[in-house]
């Protein structure tokens, strides 16, 4: 398997549900700005209300530093609709939910399913230039938190506007950077 890292989102057409509207979205759409896809099974399920809805209470924190946010799965936009229409948690989602019924997006970020049509739980942070820099795939059976995708993003923001730093581990904005370099060696 390769590595989706540092490589170009492809192209894409879809149909989201947003803000009480069916709204075409392409790959053209994330373009020009920090984005964060977040693909998961299905509607109407178990943990991924929980997942939507925790990312819904940080979307105003992603927008603040420039980020939107994109759901994915492989229902269609009216199936989103409905869901939304349903369910108190979903009601609060504010960023587009995409439409995958043929699965193009999902396989795209080789997040497919292929015997059940249903997209793993993918999150993908990808640049304003359109590159992916977070990739993180997950079991069915194993939920995201949206801080920890907050501070990931909050990261790769920082290292693309500091050449030459790295955040280590658990980093947040004001912390200390590293800056990789021979004296580092073995001494971290």
């Amino acid at each position: 398997m390769s590595s989706i890292i540092n490589t170009k989102i492809k192209p894409f057409k879809a149909t989201a549900f947003h803000q009480g509207k069916f709204v075409p979205v392409t790959e053209q759409d994330l373009a020009g700005k920090w984005a964060v896809v977040c693909f998961y099974p299905a509607d109407f399920t178990f943990v991924c209300p929980t997942e939507l809805g925790d990312l819904a209470d940080f979307y105003a924190k992603f927008q603040e530093i420039g980020v939107e946010v994109y759901s994915v799965s492989t229902d269609t936009h009216f199936t989103h609709k409905a869901w939304h229409d349903a369910s108190e948690t979903i009601k609060k989602i504010n960023y587009p939910m995409i439409g995958d019924p043929t699965g193009t997006i999902t396989r795209n970020f080789g997040v497919m399913i292929e015997e059940d049509g249903l997209a793993l739980r993918g999150t993908f942070v990808i640049n304003p230039e359109g590159e992916i820099k977070v990739a993180e795939i997950h079991d069915l059976g194993i939920g995201r938190s949206a801080a920890e995708l907050f501070r990931k993003v909050q990261a790769a923001q920082y290292v693309a506007n500091h050449d030459g730093e790295v955040c280590p581990a658990k980093w947040t904005p004001g912390e200390a950077t590293l800056a990789p370099s021979l004296d580092l060696v073995g001494k971290i």
